[in-house]
């Protein structure tokens, strides 16, 4: 058992430094890792993949799907809308972000806010010109600390709670207990992360991108009564700093408006003239009650749940070349409504029906699904490709998505039913209603993510196997022995290291007994030592491994193992000093 345990000790310590130093996919590394346990014989088949058949594991997966349906609906992006709006720099929208989060995580399981969160946020980056990177991280952040303010925020808490009530049943805490600590906890979270995020975090993401790009399409849309943006200025619409997209004017009724002033105020029935890049303008198809200004779209012969936006590049063989594309009854034609054209990065300002085609030139259609896979060898085109997430927003479902969300929520929050039980439920309702399609479900699902977390979940089962974790904990708090502090301050900070590299429930249980036995031998309450360990163990900042959120933000926002490192330390430290100065004050020893 000693030579497994150093050889486990050795192959987390090269999984770390690997997923450290490399660029390497961290599903893969960690992967690898669980293999090498395998072939050493240090973990069995069965277990290797015990992390695949794990609860935690499963109810993300679903998750994504609540999450798409949430998407797909619309709902998410009224949702960032109204609660995030539009910030003035990288700072506010950090605060703007993280205290809703925060809050919101303190009632109901923090994964599932991230998950929905994770699409919403990149988009609203996007929108107003933000770093992605100076996201994400703060949101995972804002969701674990959250957690620490009520005993039902975190999965943690409860069980911990649970091991207290069969210890003592006089030491059971209330619901808002954790607050006097978790408050406190949250503030220093959050205010550190807003001030170090701009020196420590990397500026990755939509923020820097450059636009340029040859194909920058012409696109008419019109507005209609019922779209949110009527009576908004151009400014507060957010219309007047796309990225990757301007307005060059506004047609109402006969009167054209050029050069449009930020002031100027949105009318229903309004024609605005956008030039941009493909993907600002699946950004536009988004937005509820602004639609492309044809009505050859009403034509096409396929379902609106159907249909996606494709471009094609037109051939010298397009029988339709040298005609407008009213004149060459394209619609008719090919079962496609051309919503814009792009020529050479030239702005065209002529009505969409009266451009006259040419060999090269790069339209964008909205059609049926199967309509790139069918034209991707026909002579008509030099190219033909569907454009990701460009499937027709499902506005009229959004109040169903939001229903189910809700639901979810109060069946957990009443203690109904489980996480995994009630995610679903609302993964399945949301397919059963119509949120999403099965297709647009199956894309959702991160299969990379969730490798990356059954393996983290297999390695953490080894060190526990081996005595690893057991070692460490019996090691550093007998250095303690003695100083009730000292000893408060060790299982804190024990208990944030091993939930970097175990979970944060195998964690609270190994280190339960070892809080109490600490509080036995000095003669003092174990209650200040289980309430730092609740924090600790949910305290996972300095690495992305260590906590399902931190992972599922991993990719999203482009980040290396070292951006959680440096960013986690400091973060961590600040808790660890809040944590040890308030708890004897709270709770006395």
């Amino acid at each position: 058992m000693e030579h497994q345990a150093w050889l486990t000790l050795a192959v987390t310590l090269a999984t770390l430094l690997t997923l450290s130093i490399s660029s390497l996919a961290p599903d893969a590394v960690l992967l690898a890792a669980v293999g090498i346990l395998l072939l050493l014989g240090v973990i069995t088949p069965v277990e290797a993949l015990t992390g695949f058949t794990n609860e935690g594991l499963a109810t993300i997966a679903l998750l994504f799907i609540v999450a798409r349906g949430l998407t797909d609906t619309g709902f998410i992006g009224n949702l960032t809308q109204n609660l995030l709006g539009r910030p003035k720099n990288t700072v506010h929208a950090q605060l703007r972000l993280m205290l809703p989060v925060a809050g919101a995580s303190a009632f109901m399981n923090n994964t599932p806010v991230v998950a929905m969160l994770i699409p919403a946020v990149s988009d609203w980056a996007k929108r107003n010109n933000l770093h992605v990177a100076q996201l994400m991280m703060p949101l995972s952040y804002a969701a674990i600390i959250g957690g620490t303010c009520t005993l039902i925020g975190c999965s943690t808490n409860l069980i911990i709670n649970g091991l207290l009530l069969e210890y003592d049943e006089q030491l059971e805490l209330s619901l808002f207990e954790l607050a006097w600590l978790g408050i406190p906890c949250s503030l220093v979270v959050i205010l550190l992360t807003v001030a170090l995020s701009g020196r420590l975090l990397p500026k990755t993401g939509s923020g820097t991108q450059q636009f340029a790009d040859a194909r920058r399409y012409t696109l008419a849309m019109e507005v209609q009564s019922d779209c949110p943006l009527v009576n908004l200025s151009i400014e507060k619409a957010g219309l007047r700093q796309l990225p990757g997209m301007f307005l060059v004017e506004i047609t109402r009724g006969n009167k054209v408006i050029p050069a449009v002033s930020p002031q100027e105020i949105i009318a229903a029935g309004d024609i605005l003239l956008f030039a941009g890049i493909v993907e600002s303008v699946v950004d536009l198809q988004k937005i509820r009650g602004l639609v492309p200004a044809t009505n050859q779209i009403l034509k096409v012969d396929a379902p609106r749940d159907q249909r996606a936006l494709v471009e094609v590049v037109v051939s010298d063989k397009c029988p339709i070349i040298g005609k407008s594309i009213k004149e060459g009854r394209f619609r008719t034609h090919y079962n496609a409504a051309v919503i814009a054209v792009a020529r050479d990065g030239v702005q065209l300002n002529k009505k969409l029906g009266e451009i006259v085609l040419k060999t090269g030139d790069m339209l964008l259609l909205d059609t049926h699904n199967g309509f790139a896979e069918q034209q991707r060898y026909a002579p008509d085109f030099l190219l033909a490709s569907q454009v990701d997430n460009s499937q027709p927003v499902r506005f009229e479902r959004r109040y169903f998505a939001g229903a189910i969300l809700l639901g979810m929520i109060v069946l957990v929050t009443l203690g109904l039913l489980s996480m995994f039980k009630a995610s679903v439920v609302a993964a399945g309702m949301m397919l059963l209603m119509g949120c999403t399609s099965i297709t647009s479900a199956r894309r959702s699902i991160d299969i990379q993510l969730l490798c990356a977390i059954a393996a983290a979940i297999a390695i953490g089962l080894a060190l526990q196997k081996t005595g690893i974790v057991e070692l460490l904990a019996n090691g550093l708090t007998s250095l303690a022995s003695g100083s009730a502090t000292l000893t408060l301050t060790a299982i804190f900070l024990l208990a944030a290291l091993l939930t970097a590299i175990v979970s944060n429930a195998a964690t609270a249980v190994i280190f339960f007994p070892v809080a109490t036995a600490s509080a036995l031998d000095l003669g003092v309450s174990p209650t200040p030592f289980v309430i730092a360990l609740m924090v600790g163990a949910s305290a996972s900042f300095a690495t992305p491994i260590g906590y399902q959120t931190n992972l599922m933000v991993y990719g999203p926002g482009g980040y290396r193992f070292n951006d959680f490192v440096r960013m986690g330390l400091p973060v961590t430290m600040a808790v660890t000093l809040v944590v040890v100065f308030l708890t004897p004050l709270i709770w006395h020893f």
